[in-house]
C-alpha cells in the first residue's frame, strides 16, 4: 500500500480518482484458512492511479440489503493503486450464530467513495463453481494492500 492523501474523483482531474468497476477487474476467490471466507480482489486495469475507499458495498443473489461491514477492519489508510496493483477484502460468508442459510449464486458489488457513498456501475464478479453457502453473519472487510492483511479478519 502506498501511503498518502486521496485525491479527487473528479472528470477531468488529472491525479488518482477512485476505483470502480469501470476501472478495475474485481475476482473472488475462495480460500482454504480462515474457514467460510472468501477472497476479493480488485486490479487496477486504468491507466492511473486509484483509490481503493473504505469497504465495498455486497449484495448477494440480488438480496434487498447490502452484506455488513466489519468496521473494525478499517486500514490506517486508504489503499492506493496504481495501474496492475490489488486491494483486497476478505468476506466472512457463515458463522454458527447466523441464521437463513442458503446457497449463494451471484454476486454484485459497488465501489465507495471518499465520503463513504457507493459510486460507479455494478461490479458482478464470478462466484466459486456450485456457489457459496451464507447466512444472516456475512460480513466484508474493508480494502487492504495485502491478502494476509484482508484475511485476518
Amino acid at each position: 500500500m502506498k501511503g498518502g492523501t486521496a485525491g479527487s474523483s473528479r472528470a477531468g482531474d488529472d491525479g488518482p480518482v477512485t476505483c470502480t468497476a469501470a476501472n478495475t477487474e474485481v475476482t473472488v476467490t475462495k480460500v482454504t484458512r480462515p474457514i467460510n471466507h472468501l477472497l476479493l480482489t480488485a486490479t487496477n486495469t486504468g491507466t492511473g492511479t486509484c483509490f481503493a475507499y473504505g469497504a465495498p458495498f455486497l449484495r448477494f443473489d440480488e438480496g434487498h440489503s447490502a452484506v455488513r461491514i466489519a468496521e473494525d477492519s478499517a486500514p490506517q489508510a486508504v489503499v492506493t493503486l496504481a495501474p496492475g496493483e490489488s486491494a483486497y477484502a476478505g468476506i466472512g460468508t457463515w458463522t454458527p450464530d447466523g441464521d437463513h442459510e442458503y446457497t449463494a449464486r451471484t454476486l454484485s458489488l459497488l465501489f465507495a467513495d471518499r465520503d463513504g457513498n457507493s459510486t460507479g456501475v455494478r461490479a458482478k464478479p464470478a462466484l466459486p463453481a456450485g456457489g457459496v453457502v451464507i447466512n444472516s453473519s456475512a460480513w466484508v472487510g474493508h480494502w487492504h494492500s495485502t491478502a494476509a492483511d484482508a484475511l485476518v479478519w
